[in-house]
C-alpha cells in the first residue's frame, strides 16, 4: 500500500517576517555591546546617510533586522578600528560585503583596497564651527586638545582647518570629558601613540621613503596591517587589565 505523501510544512519562524523595531528597541538591543550608543547617536548616523530605516505614515522610524546589523557593523568599525564615518560609508557602499553581525563574520575580500583607503586617502577639511557642530564639543575643549597636542589642525589659506581624524578624536575626547577626563589626562594616549608610531617607523621607514613605487606601496600595506595588529594587541591588554579590575 503506497504511503501517502505528507505536505511539507514551512516552519512558522521561517515563513513569518521578523517584527520591525522602534528606535528605542534598537538602542536597548545594542546597549549590551555598545555602552555609549543612544537614540541621538542613532539619529546622527541616519543624518550622515549611513542607514535609512523606513518610516510609518506618522513619521516614526521602523528598523528591520538588516538595519540593526548594519548599525552594529558601523558601531564596531568606529569602536574597534577607529574608522571615520566617511570611510565607513565607503566600505558599506562598496557592495555591502562587510557584515559583522549575526552568526557569521564576512570581511572585505580585498584587504589591500581597504588599507589604501585608510593610508592614502584625500582628507576633508573642516572648520572649527563644523567640528563643534558635528561632535557637540565645546570650543574650549578643542582648544585644550590643541594645546596638549591631541589634535593637530593645519593652516590653509590663513584659516585653521581640521581633518576627519581630528574630528573623531574630538568626538572621543568629548565623550570622556562627560565622566571627568580632561584634555590633560589624554596626554598618556598621545605619548603611547607616538611610541607606537616610532616603532613602526623604525621597521618600515626606509621602505616608506623609497623612490620605488612598488616598494612604497608594499610598505604602505604593511604599515596599515601592522598598525591594526598593534591596535588589537593594545585592546587585548586593556581588556585583560579591566577583567582584573573587575575581579573576574
Amino acid at each position: 500500500m503506497p504511503v501517502s505523501e505528507q505536505p511539507t510544512r514551512t516552519p512558522e519562524s521561517a515563513s513569518r517576517p521578523r517584527k520591525a523595531l522602534t528606535i528605542g528597541a534598537v538602542c536597548k538591543i545594542l546597549q549590551s555591546e555598545f555602552d555609549d550608543v543612544s537614540i541621538s547617536k542613532i539619529r546622527y548616523l541616519e543624518d550622515q546617510k549611513l542607514l535609512s530605516p523606513r518610516r510609518t505614515s506618522g513619521g516614526y522610524r521602523l528598523y528591520s533586522q538588516s538595519d540593526v546589523e548594519r548599525l552594529r557593523t558601523i558601531l564596531r568599525l568606529q569602536r574597534d578600528e577607529f574608522l571615520p564615518l566617511r570611510v565607513i560609508r565607503q566600505e558599506l557602499a562598496g557592495g555591502g560585503e562587510l557584515i559583522l553581525g549575526g552568526d557569521t563574520e564576512r570581511k572585505p575580500t580585498n584587504g589591500a583596497a581597504r588599507r589604501a583607503i585608510l593610508v592614502d586617502t584625500s582628507r576633508a577639511h573642516l572648520s572649527l564651527e563644523e567640528v563643534v557642530e558635528e561632535t557637540g564639543a565645546r570650543e574650549e575643549l578643542i582648544g585644550e586638545l590643541e594645546n596638549f597636542g591631541i589634535v593637530e589642525p593645519e593652516k590653509r589659506e590663513g584659516k585653521t582647518v581640521y581633518d576627519e581624524t581630528d574630528r573623531e578624536i574630538v568626538r572621543a575626547a568629548n565623550e570622556l570629558s562627560r565622566v571627568g577626563v580632561g584634555a590633560r589626562n589624554l596626554r598618556v594616549f598621545r605619548s603611547s601613540a607616538d611610541r607606537e608610531a616610532n616603532l613602526l617607523e623604525a621597521l618600515l621607514g626606509p621602505s616608506l621613503r623609497s623612490r620605488n613605487p612598488e616598494r612604497r606601496k608594499e610598505a604602505l600595506q604593511s604599515l596599515e596591517s601592522l598598525a591594526a595588529t598593534v591596535s588589537h594587541l593594545k585592546h587585548l591588554l586593556l581588556v585583560r587589565d579591566l577583567r582584573r579590575l573587575a575581579g573576574d
